[in-house]
């Protein structure tokens, strides 16, 4: 067995970490404050390859894996996540079911010009009422000369006030069964279309919209891949990121234990570096071994999906560890910051507000217990 990087990966976690250090840690501050992500930043992903690392080169792609995948969340998660959020829901959720099941015709128009950062992508799914019960959405497609009109709302849909599209899960059929769930391409801005941008108190450097959508007409060439029921390529979707957004969580863990660990070196009481107490020293160390194993779980993860094994209990863990494990670290770390935890000119307030919201959004921690319940034979 082998737990190291190859030198490709460590090669792309370099390539990034300069990156956020010379060019996009200036921005951070005008972004989190403003909530405006500057929309140059796709632009230069894509020139550097970032946003499609784990795309194939025949389709656009870089040629790389989810492991590489993972290593450029977690840096760009270290430095904000905002800016991480806004990368993962354009170059996974908004452009993975069209390289997945779209048509050649909708990879050209769409999924090439994504990669390249030329267009912004999103994915709106959730819905007001809907939660995490994906099969009950409400949003409803019906058929019109031509194509489709679509009806309803979404919700907390990131990158939907920058986007150039947005993959728009809808429901063509009554029944409450994936058959009846499809997904399409929805050009914007879009007649009918009206998306309201949404003040946050976590990511707020990532933009997220409520949208109304009354009678958008959307042509049968942007019903994703010409066929409907495309529910079981949202279920595949949505366990991949998983794994995705736990390296993301990976790297608000890093960020807040390193910015704690500094702290507690600096910090002098009684003569005495805070790290040198006992009960400061054992936070430290426990955060320690937290973000360590939560390390091997994300990386096993992306491993698994390399391999073509990944489960959806496997990616619920994976969620569920990392999330959790970057809300509890982010937590000490703004104890052990003390009165100065939550000043903003520290780093570890932000990082705790970013990190609360993976262990409600890609599905909340008790959505992930449940599909690992259900592995174990129980009916939760």
């Amino acid at each position: 067995m082998d737990f190291s990087f190859s030198d490709q990966h460590v090669a792309v976690r370099d390539t990034v970490r300069r990156l956020c250090q010379s060019e996009h840690q200036p921005l951070v501050a005008a972004a989190e404050e403003n909530e405006v992500l500057p929309r140059q930043v796709f632009a230069r992903w894509g020139e550097l390859g970032l946003l499609g690392v784990r795309y194939p080169e025949s389709d656009g792609g870089s040629g790389l894996d989810k492991i590489s995948d993972c290593i450029v969340r977690e840096e760009l998660s270290y430095m904000s996540q905002g800016f991480a959020s806004s990368w993962s829901a354009h170059s996974h959720l908004g452009i993975w079911p069209i390289w997945k099941a779209g048509t050649d015709a909708q990879r050209q128009r769409f999924f090439r010009p994504a990669v390249q950062g030329s267009k912004i992508a999103g994915f709106a799914l959730s819905e007001p009422d809907g939660g995490s019960n994906i099969r009950a959405l409400k949003t409803r497609a019906e058929r019109v000369a031509g194509g489709w009109r679509l009806n309803g709302s979404k919700l907390y849909i990131t990158n939907a006030p920058i986007a150039d599209f947005l993959l728009v899960a809808a429901r063509t059929a009554p029944e409450l069964t994936g058959d009846a769930v499809s997904l399409f391409i929805v050009e914007l801005p879009a007649k009918g279309m009206v998306i309201h941008k949404l003040k946050k108190e976590g990511i707020r450097a990532s933009e997220t919209g409520l949208i109304h959508i009354e009678d958008v007409f959307v042509p049968d060439d942007c019903v994703l891949g010409g066929r409907l029921g495309t529910y079981p390529v949202i279920l595949e979707s949505l366990s991949e990121n998983r794994v995705g957004v736990a390296a993301n969580a990976l790297g608000m863990a890093r960020a807040a234990f390193d910015a704690a660990t500094a702290y507690a070196r600096d910090r002098l009481v009684a003569g005495r570096r805070i790290g040198d107490y006992q009960a400061i020293g054992h936070k430290l160390a426990d955060m320690s071994a937290q973000i360590e194993a939560a390390r091997w779980l994300v990386y096993y993860g992306a491993w698994r999906v390399d391999q073509n094994t990944l489960d959806a209990a496997t990616a619920a863990r994976v969620k569920l560890i990392a999330s959790e494990t970057a809300v509890a670290v982010s937590e000490q770390a703004i104890r052990i910051h003390g009165g100065a935890g939550i000043m903003r000119e520290y780093p570890v307030g932000r990082i705790h507000r970013d990190a609360l919201v993976y262990v409600i959004g890609e599905g909340t921690s008790e959505i992930q217990k449940n599909i690992i319940l259900r592995e174990l034979g129980f009916k939760p």
